[in-house]
């Protein structure tokens, strides 16, 4: 296959009108990170911020253009626009960073790991479906631009939010608003962006999207503790975080890395949740602590925040979730369901009585 060059999606983007006047996209300077590999082509079109809303029609030319490329096998475009006026100092995040303006969400709570692997998304997906079955409007969004996995898990693959022409409307199951960079590509295509490009999705994800008026948002964040991370905890007005662990030494130890960035950029934690905490065989009903338990519990005593609640290990958790409809919904007389909404209780509870900071103000020092 013929490998697509950098001069080649250029000259395709200089046939793209920029709607401004006449110039093309490429002749405004808009064209930001062209990253091109195996055929996958990702780049960013850095726009005005007052004309961000009104040009999703030339990103989408943009994108097509580009695909029809030869040796094309799929293209990926992303509106951003670097606000130039100085924020206020009631808005700055860390490093003097603007906080987005979502006025219509009353608190957003982020689902965090240290580390993959250890069931964070389905706790994010049963949780957002707990809160709506407690009588909350609940948002959903997916953070993880390298993983997006709620498209699947909330039964809305392979669909796609509409656009009014100015903002883009979340799709919506179980009683949640869902909005994931997985409804714009491709389950099998990757994700080849560098870090702004990242951002600048998640930001246009936040703020072009009609979300109405929310209770809570829940939002899936990537695992780990890298630059997204960070920038989503300095950009986003977090009411708190909740991480997710494996009761397991070696994930504890992500744990509380994790843990541990949220208090360093003044992030109230929310508590822990110990997932995959035991297993019950459902045949002679013996329990067996195939990763040990209670390891959440203990440290999250060790660390002065509250333990929120142990998961069980159990096949129909993991069913419910690859078919669509998390247990919560699927199944919600089950011990399974009860244990997810018995944590959402506790973390609608601490977002009501003010125990929580909607809006932190975020300090890099030491």
């Amino acid at each position: 296959m013929t490998q697509v060059t950098k001069e080649q999606v250029l000259d395709a983007l200089r046939g793209v009108d920029s709607g401004t006047g006449g110039l093309d996209v490429a002749a405004r300077g808009w064209v930001q990170d062209v990253v091109i590999k195996d055929g996958h082509v990702a780049f960013a079109l850095e726009v005005p911020p007052d004309l961000g809303p009104k040009l999703e029609p030339v990103r989408a030319q943009a994108e097509k253009a580009v695909y029809e490329l030869p040796g094309v096998l799929s293209a990926t475009v992303v509106l951003t626009a670097e606000k130039k006026a100085a924020p206020s100092p009631q808005a700055k995040g860390g490093g003097g960073r603007e906080q987005l303006a979502l006025p219509g969400i009353k608190s957003i709570v982020a689902i965090a790991s240290g580390k993959g692997g250890v069931g964070k998304s389905t706790t994010a997906a049963n949780i957002a479906v707990a809160l709506a079955k407690l009588g909350k409007s609940v948002a959903l969004f997916d953070a993880d631009i390298f993983g997006p996995s709620m498209p699947r898990m909330l039964g809305l693959a392979g669909k796609k939010p509409h656009s009014d022409g100015t903002k883009v409307h979340p799709l919506e199951n179980h009683g949640v608003k869902v909005m994931s960079i997985g409804f714009m590509i491709a389950e099998d295509n990757p994700v080849i962006w560098r870090g702004p490009m990242v951002m600048g999705a998640l930001e246009q994800m936040l703020k072009d999207v009609e979300w109405g008026d929310i209770d809570v948002m829940v939002v899936d964040m990537p695992p780990g503790t890298g630059d997204t991370q960070l920038t989503m905890s300095q950009r986003v007005p977090l009411a708190g975080a909740v991480i997710v662990s494996t009761p397991q030494d070696i994930a504890l130890l992500d744990a509380r890395k994790g843990l541990n960035m949220f208090r360093r950029v003044e992030v109230p934690i929310l508590g822990m949740i110990e997932n995959m905490s035991h297993y019950i065989c459902p045949s002679c009903g013996h329990r067996e602590d195939i990763f040990s338990t209670g390891g959440a519990e203990k440290t999250a005593r060790e660390l002065e925040t509250d333990f929120l609640g142990g998961i069980p290990l159990d096949i129909k958790i993991r069913e419910t979730s690859d078919s669509g409809t998390p247990i919560v919904a699927a199944d919600p007389d089950s011990p399974h369901a009860k244990a997810y909404v018995e944590i959402a209780e506790k973390i609608a509870a601490k977002l009501a009585d003010g125990t929580v900071k909607p809006a932190p103000t975020i300090s890099m020092g030491a």
